[in-house]
Parts: structure tokens; C-alpha cells; sequence
């Protein structure tokens, strides 16, 4: 079974050439604690028995500066794609986009609308900052996913966005903090909800279970609920490795064993199908960029 984390970071530890520079000038505990270069999470990933890796830019080290993930993508073409995060709201930003998608080989980009483990400041008025327009078309445009980390009461603005633009991917990072004891995001008048549009992609992770484990006693309902409402399709895994603590097959299987009972094909694509089909992989292939179909 091909099988793909989703949801990675490296920290490296040649502070020379890749310097410290969070977003808000705080940089994440996790990276301080757990700091974690390309050969550790490589030998974690042998390891835990996955065969490929999506690297989501540390921003909380690194901000917008994804020269580190960058470099390390051009080494393991076979088994790494990349995540990179741009300023949204910058006035050179579709530029950025160009530089790291086009020249430094990224397939997919990251925005955080909302806090994780460590807080950094929201870009703008949120995701619908009309200064964001550039950053919107361009990526449905060119059909590149785009990791949202939010709450679910960004549901109705993220549905808005993704009704004007036809082309936009959605990849709700942590599952999109989902409601617990409702319908897991609201919906609002005059847009679809998420799952509607087909256009939306759930991300299981440890931070998006242990909070349900925390909150309600137990992450099975939600993402039985989850699966059931996007399908299988629509819904992949990331470890969160190292910023979550545990091994990588550790973290791997605390989100397994939330899985319902599932045939062997539900089960094959949120092992790493979904991702694959979205970020244009196949197995044992480098990225095949004009394979992507969503």
C-alpha cells in the first residue's frame, strides 16, 4: 500500500545558512525541543514504513523564507514534495509564487488563518483580506492545493472563496478544528457547504485528534463523521512529525486507530491514494506535477 505523511517539517542545523526568522518573532517550542533535520525525518519515515513525505514549511523557524525545504526537495526529488508559505499579503507575492512553485519545485502552498501550537499573527482581515485576490486566482488558476490552517468557523468564508474560484484547493490543515458537538464546520446563506463542493480536503493529524480526545473523550466520532461526509477521497493523514511528540509510526498509528471499519480501497486512499492523486505522486516516481488532477 503506497503511503504518504502529509504533513511533515525539518528544522536544520546549519543556522548560518538557514537563519532563525519566525512569523511574529516567536519561534516555536516544538523546534527547540524536537528540532529534526532532513536525515532524521528520512530515517523516521523508513522506519514508520512511508514511502513518501510532504515537508510543510516551519514558518513558526523559517517564515516565508522556504530555502531549507527547498534545497532538501532538489536531493530527494523520489520522496519528498513540498509545502511553502508565502506573505498573502504581499504586493510581490504572486512573484514568490512563481520563484518557489515554478523554480524550487513546491506543490502546494500553506496559510495559517488561525493559531496551532504556536500563535503567530492572522494576515490581514483573515482569508477574504481582498489584498489576498492575487494569491487566490493564482492558485486556481494553476490548480495548487492550499493548506488552510483555520477554525471551523472559517468555514462559510473559505466556501465563498472556493465559489469564486473554480479552480481553488482547499486542505484543511488539523482537520480544520472541527465542531465537536455539531455539524463539524457551519454553513452559511448564499454559499455550499464544504463538503459540497468537492473541492475540500481533510487532513487527520495528531493535534486534530488528541483535541477530541481532550474535549469530548474520544476522536472516533469526528472522524468517522469526517470520512462519512467527504468520503474517503477527500480525506489523507499527516504525522505532524516532530512538532507533535512521539516517533513518527507512533503518531502514525494514534490516527490509524481512529479509523472506522473501512474496505481495503478507503483504507488505501487515506493511506497515501488521496495525497497522491492531489500533489500528482506516484509510487517509486518523483513528483509528476502535470499528473495532478484536482
Amino acid at each position: 500500500m503506497f503511503t504518504v505523511d502529509t504533513h511533515t517539517h525539518i528544522i536544520s542545523p546549519d543556522t548560518d545558512t538557514y537563519p532563525a526568522d519566525p512569523l511574529g518573532g516567536h519561534r516555536s517550542t516544538w523546534s527547540q525541543e524536537r528540532p529534526t533535520d532532513i536525515d532524521g525525518l528520512l530515517r523516521a519515515a523508513d522506519d514508520a514504513e512511508v514511502d513518501h513525505l510532504v515537508v510543510v514549511q516551519a514558518s513558526t523557524v523559517y517564515g516565508f523564507d522556504n530555502s531549507y525545504v527547498a534545497d532538501q526537495l532538489s536531493r530527494h526529488p523520489d520522496r519528498l514534495s513540498g509545502v511553502c508559505s508565502v506573505d498573502f499579503l504581499s504586493p510581490k507575492v504572486v512573484d514568490d509564487l512563481h520563484h518557489w512553485i515554478d523554480e524550487r519545485g513546491f506543490s502546494g502552498v500553506r496559510i495559517r488563518a488561525a493559531d496551532g501550537t504556536t500563535a503567530v499573527p492572522t494576515p490581514g482581515r483573515g482569508l477574504d483580506d481582498e489584498r489576498m485576490a492575487p494569491v487566490w486566482q493564482f492558485l486556481s488558476d494553476r490548480r495548487v492545493p492550499v493548506c488552510i490552517q483555520m477554525h471551523a468557523q472559517h468555514a462559510p468564508i473559505l466556501a465563498g472563496l472556493l465559489q469564486q474560484y473554480p479552480g481553488l484547493t482547499a486542505i484543511l490543515d488539523h482537520a480544520g478544528r472541527p465542531q465537536l458537538d455539531a455539524a463539524p464546520y457551519p454553513s452559511a446563506p448564499g454559499v455550499p457547504q464544504l463538503s459540497e463542493t468537492g473541492r475540500v480536503f481533510i487532513k487527520l493529524t495528531p493535534p486534530a485528534v488528541l483535541r477530541a480526545q481532550r474535549e469530548s473523550g474520544s476522536a472516533a466520532p469526528v472522524v468517522r463523521t469526517l470520512i462519512d461526509e467527504f468520503g474517503a477521497a477527500n480525506v489523507m493523514w499527516g504525522s505532524n512529525f516532530p512538532a507533535s511528540a512521539g516517533s513518527l509510526s507512533e503518531l502514525h498509528d494514534l490516527i490509524t486507530e481512529q479509523l472506522p471499519a473501512l474496505d481495503a480501497t478507503d483504507l488505501a486512499l487515506i493511506a497515501g491514494g488521496t495525497a497522491g492523486r492531489l500533489y500528482g505522486l506516484a509510487h517509486g516516481s518523483a513528483v509528476t506535477t502535470a499528473a495532478k488532477e484536482c
